[in-house]
């Protein structure tokens, strides 16, 4: 394994490591919406729960502000890919049954997201913030070389913001009368080079290659890498999903 910069070569690609979101959580939110004639995914990324939506829903919106993402969301026949942020969604008044932001409105200014989620929102119109935590490793001994590395060595390279996704958005303003979440988990059985690709799209992991720490980055993809083994023997991971659910 020598040699390999797996922060290098996996950090290009954020739709092809961040893990997709369980089906079911789609599914629930579509129950949960008076009705289901179009949803909006704002902060969508590359389209991890707007594609899952777009199941549910007959029509899908994927709002990011970043073009390099939506460049790497793939066509769908019932979702329109569009550039927005979430303070200025661009959205016809009372035309979202839902509006959903996954792993993204800990980066939003909130109060004029919710402006435009009240001025967006159809009658009985739910809003979702849902969030993943921390990745859990199956292998005790890999789960713990892990945990160091996210809690010690890319902890303080984490933004302040990244306190309320840890909290399960519980800590989040949100002014919309609650509705019960659902327990959900999203898991995978991933190799070697996938978790690595996973942790190569963490804003810390950015932050400490540019402070030039990159022996700390190495440090652990080796000692993973040793307690792995066969990098193509895949093991389990999981994220408890968290989720803040609204009607309007």
């Amino acid at each position: 394994m020598a040699g390999v910069n797996w922060f290098d070569t996996g950090g290009r690609d954020y739709g092809a490591f961040r893990p997709d979101y369980p089906s079911e959580l789609a599914a629930h939110l579509a129950d949960c919406a008076a009705r289901t004639g179009c949803a909006v995914d704002v902060g969508c990324g590359t389209g991890q729960l707007t594609r899952h939506l777009a199941r549910h829903f007959d029509r899908v919106i994927g709002l990011d502000p970043s073009d390099d993402q939506l460049r790497n969301a793939l066509p769908h026949p019932r979702i329109t890919w569009r550039r927005a942020g979430a303070e200025d969604m661009g959205l016809d008044d009372g035309s979202a049954d839902l509006i959903t932001a996954a792993q993204a409105a800990h980066w939003f200014d909130l109060p004029a997201f919710y402006a435009q989620v009240r001025r967006a929102a159809a009658p009985g119109a739910v809003i979702a913030l849902v969030s993943y935590g921390v990745m859990e490793l199956d292998d005790a001994a890999l789960d713990a070389r892990f945990r160091r590395f996210y809690d010690h060595e890319a902890g303080p390279f984490w933004p302040p913001e990244r306190r309320l996704v840890d909290d399960g958005y519980a800590g989040l303003y949100f002014p919309f009368a609650e509705i019960p979440a659902p327990d959900l988990s999203i898991r995978r059985d991933w190799r070697l080079d996938e978790v690595l690709g996973y942790v190569a799209t963490w804003s810390s992991v950015r932050r400490l290659r540019e402070a030039g720490r990159q022996e700390v980055l190495a440090g652990f993809a080796a000692d993973l890498a040793a307690l792995w083994g066969d990098p193509d023997r895949p093991r389990g991971v999981a994220w408890p999903v968290a989720m803040r659910l609204g009607r309007l």
